[in-house]
């Protein structure tokens, strides 16, 4: 009997929005896939583990994703990380891969994710809180009302064009270019506000555009409108 995939997202970064849904099946699996070398240095991992103590009583196997544009080098991390995943499910093993906040969003665990249904086994979709939703929650906004737009956009490639659409812009994953970002929203006289490190240590927020700094952690996420 082979085993089955299940890619679980775990939320932003406060555990208490880890739904129970997760919960069960993290209990459920025989064995843990985490997307960095080491249960120390995975902030989902330990996401888990606040909710979750008995989390380290599992096996915990690791598929580092490296943090690249490089096509290249991305699909042959791929595919070693499916590799890996497919001598658990071989062996008839249930198996959580953790990703924060929603699989289904800007997530690394979907490309195994793919590969692993392109073999013929069972992956499964665990959803989970997306960080956008926990950031408006923080600032006390909502994203969209009425026929207002949202756009979610990925803020380290070229937005200029993505930018000027109409309604709520929210910029992932902006990076080192944080600086630049910044100065397209004032030329375009955005109102923006920023998250940085939503629900986990160190969470900064920014209620205003002139507020966000010119660099920020990688988990910094901004609304524009």
């Amino acid at each position: 009997m082979t085993g089955i995939l299940y890619g679980v997202g775990v939320g932003p970064g406060d555990p208490e929005l880890l739904t129970l849904k997760a919960v069960r099946i993290i209990k459920e699996c025989d064995v843990i896939v985490i997307p960095t070398v080491d249960k120390a240095t995975c902030t989902a991992y330990n996401i888990v583990r606040q909710a979750l103590p008995e989390v380290e009583e599992k096996e915990v196997i690791s598929v580092v994703m490296p943090m690249t544009k490089d096509k290249k080098k991305l699909i042959e991390s791929h595919l070693l990380g499916a590799g890996k995943v497919e001598e658990y499910l071989r062996r008839g093993r249930k198996t959580a891969f953790l990703t924060l906040g929603d699989p289904t969003v800007y997530s690394t665990y979907i490309y195994i994710h793919k590969l692993i249904l392109q073999k013929g086994y069972k992956a499964e979709i665990i959803n989970g809180i997306p960080s956008f939703c926990a950031v408006a929650a923080k600032l006390r906004e909502g994203l969209a009302e009425g026929a207002e737009q949202l756009h979610i956009i990925p803020g380290s490639y070229k937005i200029e064009d993505a930018l000027t659409l109409p309604g709520t812009k929210v910029l992932m994953k902006t990076g080192s270019k944080l600086g630049e970002v910044k100065e397209q929203l004032k030329t375009l006289n955005a109102a923006a506000a920023m998250v940085e490190n939503c629900g986990l240590e160190g969470e900064k927020i920014y209620k205003t555009l002139e507020e966000i700094p010119e660099e920020a952690g990688y988990y910094s996420l901004i609304i524009a409108k």
